[in-house]
């Protein structure tokens, strides 16, 4: 079956049909890792987004039952080069396919998806629409118009809808949900970190409640500025416990702490970004999902601790004087490297001497 990809600016790419038939809309980017595409579709943090790989075969090794990162894929759309019918690995329990048509995702294949890399990277991210329905583009660029008009509260769609509990015998975590992904509650909890998972609308009284000894911000997808009332809810946080933010938590703490963020013009996603950690002097490779960034140099109680090497943008930072620290890349990885797995271990140090110094 033919498909169609549609951006916003009238770029027009034909394909072919994988997944489910039927139209998508979502803002398209693109992810340059080369494996690791089911943690990627299920991961929240592309909620509201369509997935382009650059890598050129996908699906090789299928999918299974194991590797999610959540309960469900979340990428509005799929968009690879070629993809692979016949995968071959002994944990693959679905094809590629059939997982796309399980969970209703649209998938388009064999495009250039290089020259659509190049444009997104020319002219920026951007609002596209997948459809195996119509051909029309005037059509399907009014769809486009209309529907990027409508406000979707992509962190509540993806957050949990209430308190959960994932025991352990060590320090204990209030974990604030804004579409974490599961591999940030396995690295605390394989810590001994006692976890209780909040909904992105708890309040500060109601974290507060179970006596954490410390509390952790996670990913989630859009843009922070878009969650006023969670900014003010960290407010009340600041200086109770220790505190970690990860990808949008980074950001949500740095406005809390009197920052500002701002869009960039096609993100960080992928699994080969280098970052420097100005504390160690080293440069590690990360995994990343971000469309966003806080700006330098906020405040004078702030220390940039992170920077990275591609375009000098803030990573990380920790606090002068409070328990708070917090890094822009993901350092649970999945997909990706686990050079800054160390950062979940400086979390659990943080908590049990109660200060970052």
């Amino acid at each position: 079956m033919q498909a169609i990809l549609v951006l916003e600016d009238g770029t027009v790419f034909l394909g072919n049909s994988f997944g489910a038939a039927g139209e998508t809309f979502g803002e398209v980017v693109f992810n340059t890792c080369m494996t690791g595409y089911q943690e990627i579709l299920t991961d929240p943090s592309y909620n509201g987004q369509i997935v382009t790989m650059t890598y050129p075969l996908i699906g090789n090794y299928g999918f299974n039952e194991i590797d999610n990162e959540s309960y469900k894929p979340h990428a509005q759309g799929f968009i690879v080069k070629e993809l692979c019918d016949a995968p071959s690995n002994w944990r693959c329990s679905i094809s590629p396919d059939t997982f796309l048509k399980k969970h209703n995702i649209v998938g388009i294949k064999d495009i250039d998806t290089r020259s659509l890399t190049q444009h997104i990277r020319k002219f920026g991210s951007m609002w596209g629409i997948i459809s195996t329905d119509c051909q029309d583009v005037e059509v399907l660029q009014n769809k486009i118009k209309e529907k990027a008009a409508v406000t979707r509260y992509l962190v509540k769609e993806v957050s949990t809808k209430e308190m959960y509990n994932i025991p352990a015998s060590g320090k204990k975590v209030a974990v604030l949900d804004f579409g974490t992904k599961q591999n940030i509650l396995r690295s605390l909890n394989s810590r001994g970190c006692d976890l209780y998972v909040f909904p992105c609308t708890a309040t500060a009284e109601e974290v507060l409640a179970v006596n954490p000894d410390g509390i952790l911000l996670t990913n989630g997808p859009g843009d922070p500025k878009d969650l006023p009332e969670v900014v003010e809810n960290i407010k009340k946080l600041l200086g109770q416990k220790p505190m970690m933010g990860i990808c949008l938590g980074h950001q949500l703490l740095g406005l809390s702490l009197g920052g500002n963020t701002y869009k960039l013009k096609f993100g960080h996603h992928g699994g080969n970004h280098p970052v420097k950690d100005f504390t160690t002097g080293r440069v590690y490779i990360t995994s990343q999902n971000h469309g966003y960034a806080l700006e330098k140099d906020f405040s004078l109680d702030i220390t940039i601790t992170h920077m990275n090497v591609n375009d000098n943008t803030v990573e990380g930072f920790r606090h002068k004087h409070m328990p708070i620290i917090s890094v822009q890349y993901h350092p649970e990885a999945a997909p990706g490297p686990q050079d800054s797995a160390y950062i979940f271990d400086d979390f659990v140090k943080m908590m049990e001497v109660g200060t970052n110094a």
